[in-house]
């Protein structure tokens, strides 16, 4: 008689779930009593792992939250890149073409294709309005240039190049959104104020959320006397009206610091202005999760409670906080900009949507000059698509909902 295989089973092995018995794993190795304990572990991964992939199954689905989204990476893309596609070098001045209209970009004169090329402007004085008229010369096409070497800068302050994504014709000009009063290009200014205005947001937003989950996660787990001594300050801050606070405490920052400084102290004090929302927001949540067992099985096993804040708690509702993230963004990009336009922000020579702005404040600029007012474009599409992104976030968390 053949005695019976000692060894270890080949065929897999039907191991019970202890959270839920009539469902098993399959195990493609011999099951180890003894090795049991891992399968908790395992098991959170597999957990984790497949809530995020429904959120990014469901957030597939919501159309304008991924168009938004994919708006988004081109912002931050000519944020990383804004001297490469500026055609001209921050602070360069066409001192003849002042107030200039934009150039349109055509493809055919004549009714023969040429390519990319602008016509030149002739101008003359309006002596009724005192203003130079435009006319595009239609006799003279000036083709663009691409991948070309042009005005001189330093990459992020400190790389010096001249490489361009299109640079305008050899004794041409290239003003894709006109000029301002300086004779500046607008469409240089409008994407190297891009990098200002996008950066504010996500510096301001880091420090609101640190704070915001520090305070909120205190007053929400511990309760009692710090829960009070949090909301009475998070009610007092909310009281007080946003703007003329913004005003007075922006107002405080001298004239004679350097603009980097000032760029850091408007970011600061936007995030120390906008942290009562989220916090008030953790502290709800942390009340209801803090009386789960796993919480109680926690402070049991000895979890100090930071680890318990931190480990356990805050990544429960982990996708809830991205979704205010990016809800809190717009915020910070429409503050900047109230306080650039108003004098009381981001000063020149640092370029923002908010500065540029400033330009727009005479009313005889604006029906004159329609084209100064494209920064308020670019804010709105910055806000809109940073609103569609966290709608659709904020509905693809819940994907059980």
């Amino acid at each position: 008689m053949t005695a019976p295989p000692t060894g270890p089973p080949t065929t897999p092995t039907a191991i019970p779930d202890p959270a839920d018995p009539d469902r098993h794993f399959v195990c493609d190795r011999p099951f180890d009593p003894a090795a049991d304990e891992v399968l908790p572990e395992a098991r959170q991964k597999e957990l984790e792992a497949g809530h995020w992939r429904l959120i990014w199954w469901r957030l597939r689905r919501h159309r304008l939250a991924v168009a938004s989204g994919l708006v988004l990476i081109a912002l931050y893309l000519i944020v990383a890149f804004a001297e490469i596609l500026a055609p001209y070098a921050p602070g360069d001045r066409n001192t003849d073409f002042i107030y200039a209209p934009p150039q349109a970009v055509r493809l055919f004169h004549d009714g023969r294709f040429v390519g990319p090329f602008v016509y030149p402007f002739d101008y003359h004085l309006d002596l009724d309005r005192l203003r130079r008229v435009y006319t595009p010369d239609t006799s003279r096409p000036q083709a663009l240039r691409f991948f070309c070497a042009g005005p001189e800068y330093h990459f992020w302050g400190l790389i010096p190049g001249d490489f361009h994504l299109v640079c305008p014709p050899e004794g041409g000009t290239l003003f894709l959104l006109g000029t301002d009063r300086l004779g500046q290009d607008m469409a240089s200014r409008l994407i190297q104020g891009t990098r200002i205005s996008m950066t504010v947001g996500l510096l301001g937003i880091a420090v609101s959320f640190v704070i915001g989950l520090t305070l909120g996660g205190l007053a929400g787990y511990f309760g009692g006397w710090v829960d009070t001594v949090v909301q009475r300050a998070i009610e007092i801050l909310r009281s007080l009206p946003e703007l003329p606070l913004w005003m007075a405490l922006s107002a405080a920052v001298p004239v004679t610091w350097s603009p980097i400084a000032v760029f850091f102290c408007i970011t600061l004090i936007l995030g120390l202005i906008d942290w009562p929302g989220l916090a008030r927001a953790v502290r709800s949540k942390l009340l209801a999760l803090r009386e789960e067992d796993y919480v109680t099985a926690a402070a049991l096993m000895g979890a100090r409670p930071r680890r318990i804040i931190a480990r356990h708690l805050l990544p429960n509702f982990s996708s809830h906080l991205i979704a205010s993230l990016t809800l809190s963004v717009p915020g910070m990009i429409l503050g900047e900009t109230a306080l650039s336009f108003l004098g009381l922000g981001l000063r020149p020579p640092i370029t923002s949507w908010g500065v540029m702005l400033t330009e727009a404040q005479n009313i005889e600029a604006v029906v004159l000059y329609p084209w100064l007012m494209t920064p308020m474009l670019a804010v709105m599409v910055a806000v809109l698509a940073f609103n569609f992104l966290g709608d659709g976030l904020r509905d693809a968390a819940d994907p059980y909902d």
